[in-house]
């Protein structure tokens, strides 16, 4: 297994980081893979894969760099630069475009673990690489980048709650469950390959949300670290799980939409991020649910957290539709840009 060994101090300053360019990476493996895992990914992948195929059929070397580029178990390193949130994402896909040649090539041969194809013994890979970046950025991710980063957002929010609640351990085993864990005595297990471990005490170490089914491991050694993972399921996919029309006739579109979402507990600041709804109009919402006797509230430290009640769920139910909300977080949303930082 992956292992990165890493001290108290290291993880006391590790942060979570909203990224443009992780977001855009995370993208493009979905179109690659050309299978979402739920019904928001299939619809935006309906709108956007025939325009990527597309794409690389006009140009079969560059289709034939992102395939080696992706790899089976390992990302070529100069593709995947690990953004800080000093950069915005032209600045990050500059670094790919700036990769000499030869050392692109040499991280091509990595991903593959073999030779390279004779098409791909060229030049102008980092140029061709930094071309399809900015492709999936501006065509696939761009148009949906402010209700993406409230989604990640509202996972940050939450993440870091947990941390406060239930330490460090917690948050890292469910990260990407099955995959990362906390092992104890400063080890990190990042991946399921067997690759030797990475010293880290010191580096800077970040840990990037994105709304695809993905995750991986990126660094800039020997001074920056970050864990890529995928955001709470039902934050991503609720773009593309409408609420039923019954349900919206009899409590109003949005009013349904702040019940459908809170099959888990979730914080005012979670369902204004997740639904893109004025705080002031989620209060009222809730207040009326409250009335009502279909939502219930209860304090958890700071946060003040809602939740379906039994009758709640059978409104829910009848309509045809169950959902389940993401981790808890509290009640103030992080500020907001192209890339984020939030403090643990």
């Amino acid at each position: 297994m992956g292992l990165w060994q890493l001290n108290a101090d290291t993880l006391a300053r590790s942060r979570f980081v909203l990224s443009s360019f992780a977001e855009t990476f995370a993208s493009l493996k979905l179109l690659h893979a050309g299978v979402g895992a739920h019904p928001g990914e299939q619809v935006w992948l309906r709108d956007h894969l025939p325009g990527y195929q597309g794409l690389l059929a006009a140009d079969p070397v560059t289709g034939a760099l992102v395939r080696a580029g992706l790899g089976r178990s390992w990302i070529a390193d100069f593709f995947c630069p690990t953004q800080t949130d000093r950069e915005s994402f032209a600045e990050t896909v500059a670094r790919v475009r700036e990769t000499r040649p030869q050392d692109a090539r040499a991280n091509l041969r990595v991903s593959l673990a073999g030779p390279l194809p004779a098409a791909l013994e060229r030049d102008d890979l980092p140029e061709r690489a930094a071309r399809v970046l900015e492709y999936v950025w501006e065509e696939t991710v761009r148009p949906y980048w402010a209700r993406r980063r409230r989604v990640l957002e509202a996972d940050v929010v939450a993440r870091t709650t947990q941390v406060s609640q239930g330490g460090w351990a917690a948050v890292l085993d469910a990260l990407q469950p099955g995959r990362t864990r906390w092992l104890g005595e400063n080890r990190l297990q990042i991946n399921l390959h067997e690759n030797p471990p990475r010293e880290i005490s010191g580096a800077e170490l970040l840990f990037m949300p994105v709304t695809p089914r993905a995750g991986w491991a990126s660094w800039e050694e020997p001074d920056r670290y970050a864990m890529i993972y995928p955001c709470a399921g039902v934050l991503a996919d609720h773009g593309g799980r409408p609420v039923p029309e019954s349900l919206g006739a009899l409590l109003g579109p949005s009013r349904a939409a702040v019940l459908t979402l809170l099959g888990s507990p979730m914080s005012t600041s979670q369902l204004t991020a997740v639904t893109g709804q004025a705080l002031g109009s989620v209060g009222r919402h809730l207040r009326v649910l409250l009335d009502a006797g279909l939502v219930e509230r209860r304090r958890a430290g700071r946060s003040v957290l809602y939740s379906r009640t039994a009758a709640g769920e059978v409104v829910v139910k009848a309509a045809g539709l169950e959902t389940h909300g993401p981790p808890v977080g509290p009640e103030t949303p992080g500020p907001r840009g192209e890339n984020d930082i939030y403090r643990s």
